[in-house]
């Protein structure tokens, strides 16, 4: 409100949610409120550098799986880059931002499928005849 009671008011703003009532408090609803910026973070981050509004799906499995593959990706990014891992076993420089850190991830994750690949020829093999294609 842009005023001290309700008659005096001409601007009002209303907070809807579905927490008890027991809960919600002044203080709840400031410190709520203030953690909007992390989700909008969250998402321009997803959005930008990990293409989660980047899918080319036909159903919603598929679209699913492509929001799950996000997801872990921005979590696991965000674990190692707070946590240190990503410096300590993924590069030999500094990882300050979440660009260098996906950088690192995706450098990571074809190296670790490709060395998969490399073992388990058979079963990549396998799980593409199954889909109808031929891996020679």
């Amino acid at each position: 409100m842009n005023a001290s009671t309700f008659s005096e008011s001409t601007d009002i703003d209303y907070f809807i949610t579905n927490v008890s009532s027991s809960i919600v408090t002044p203080e709840w609803i400031v410190n709520t409120y203030s953690q909007r910026n992390w989700v909008e973070v969250f998402y321009r981050e997803a959005k930008g550098w990990l293409g989660l509004r980047e899918y080319q799906v036909r159903d919603q499995r598929s679209l699913l799986r492509h929001f799950i593959l996000v997801f872990c990706a921005y979590t696991f990014i965000l674990w190692h880059q707070r946590t240190g891992g990503l410096r300590r076993r993924w590069a030999n420089k500094s990882l300050d931002t979440f660009t260098d850190a996906k950088a690192a991830f995706r450098t990571a994750m074809s190296f670790r499928f490709f060395d998969w690949l490399t073992l388990h020829r058979d079963v990549f093999a396998a799980y593409k005849a199954s889909l109808g294609f031929i891996w020679a």
